[in-house]
C-alpha cells in the first residue's frame, strides 16, 4: 500500500484521512499550524514539519483546504510540496478551487515529473465521516486508476470526468444544484409556515413526491430544528459561487438565479452568519418575510403544554 501525506486536517479532511487510516494506509500529515487531531495521531498518523516533508515522506499527496490560494501556498510557497517530490509521484487536491488554476497547477506539478489529480468533493461533513462522498476527477486515466483504491476509501460515487481541471468545473455546477436547491427549500418552508402549517409534517409530505431531494431531508430538517453548526460553511459556499459567477461571466453564460442565491448567502454574512451551515440561507428568507420556520408550530406546542 502507498503511503498517503494528507494536507488539511479540518471538518471534512479529518474523518476522511481517519478512513485512509482505518484502512491500513499509512498517513503522514504536516504540523505546519497545528498539531493532528488525537484521535488519529492515536489511530497511527504520523506528523512532520513542512508541507515539503510530506511530499518526500509520500507516494501520494492529498491537499484538503478551503481556498485557491490556501492550494498555491500549499503547493508552491516556502517549503510547500513542490519542493518535496520526486519523479513518479502523485498530487491530488480534493479541495474546491478555480478551474483555471487547477490547470496552471497541474502543469507545474506535471513539468516536476508527477502526476496530478483534481478531485473535489461532494456530501460535506455527514458524506465525509460515512465515507460515502461523491469525488468528481479531473485528470489522466491511469494517475485515476492509481488513486481509485484511496478514493474508495474515501467515497462511493466516484467519477473520472474528463481532464485536469473538469473535475473542479463539475464541483462548481454541484455547487450551483446545491445552492439553488437549498434556497428553494427555504422558500418552501418559509411559504409553508408563515401559512400556518407545521413545516415538519410539510417536509415529511413532500419527501414522499417529485419534490424528494437529498437536500430537503436533510437541509429542511436543520431548518426546522434550526441546527446551523456548520457542516459546510456559508463562506465557502460563497466562495463557490463566485467561481461559478466568475467562470460565467469569461463564457458569457447567464446565470440569474444564482446570482440572486450569492446575495442570499451575503445577506447571511452580513448579518453574522458566514460561518454557519449553508441550510441557515433560510435566515436570509425568513428575515424578509418577517416568519421564522416553525414559529408558529413552536407557540401551538406552547399553547398545548
Amino acid at each position: 500500500m502507498e503511503t498517503i501525506g494528507f494536507i488539511g486536517l479540518g471538518i471534512m479532511g479529518a474523518p476522511m484521512a481517519g478512513h485512509l487510516l482505518d484502512a491500513g494506509y499509512k498517513v503522514i500529515a504536516s504540523d505546519h499550524r497545528s498539531k493532528p487531531p488525537a484521535d488519529l495521531t492515536a489511530k497511527g498518523l504520523k506528523s512532520v514539519t513542512g508541507h515539503n516533508a510530506v511530499a518526500k515522506a509520500a507516494d501520494i499527496i492529498i491537499a484538503m483546504v478551503p481556498d485557491t490560494p490556501q492550494v498555491a501556498d500549499v503547493l508552491f510557497g516556502e517549503n510547500g510540496v513542490a519542493e518535496g517530490l520526486s519523479k513518479g509521484k502523485l498530487v491530488i487536491d480534493m479541495s474546491s478551487i478555480s478551474p483555471i488554476a487547477t490547470k496552471e497547477f497541474a502543469k507545474k506539478i506535471n513539468d516536476l515529473g508527477c502526476d496530478y489529480l483534481d478531485a473535489p468533493v461532494s456530501g460535506g461533513e455527514v458524506g465525509a465521516k460515512a465515507a460515502s462522498l461523491t469525488i468528481m476527477v479531473g485528470g489522466e486515466e491511469k494517475a485515476f486508476e492509481r488513486a481509485r483504491p484511496v478514493f474508495e476509501k474515501m467515497g462511493k460515487n466516484i467519477t473520472l470526468v474528463g481532464p485536469n481541471g473538469v473535475g473542479q468545473t463539475t464541483k462548481v455546477a454541484n455547487q450551483i444544484v446545491v445552492a439553488l436547491t437549498i434556497e428553494a427549500v427555504g422558500e418552501a418552508l418559509v411559504f409553508a409556515s408563515k401559512a400556518g402549517a407545521d413545516p415538519a409534517k410539510v417536509r415529511q409530505a413532500l419527501m414522499g413526491g417529485l419534490a424528494a431531494s437529498r437536500i430537503l431531508e436533510v437541509h429542511g430538517e436543520r431548518m426546522i430544528k434550526r441546527t446551523f453548526a456548520p457542516g459546510f460553511r456559508i463562506e465557502l459556499h460563497q466562495k463557490d459561487l463566485n467561481l461559478a459567477l466568475e467562470g460565467a461571466k469569461a463564457l458569457g453564460v447567464s446565470l440569474p438565479n444564482t446570482s440572486t442565491t450569492q446575495q442570499l448567502f451575503n445577506s447571511c454574512a452580513a448579518n453574522g452568519g458566514a460561518k454557519e451551515d449553508h441550510s441557515a440561507l433560510v435566515r436570509a428568507l425568513e428575515r424578509m418575510a418577517a416568519h421564522e420556520v416553525g414559529a408558529e408550530g413552536a407557540r401551538a406546542k406552547g399553547k398545548a403544554a
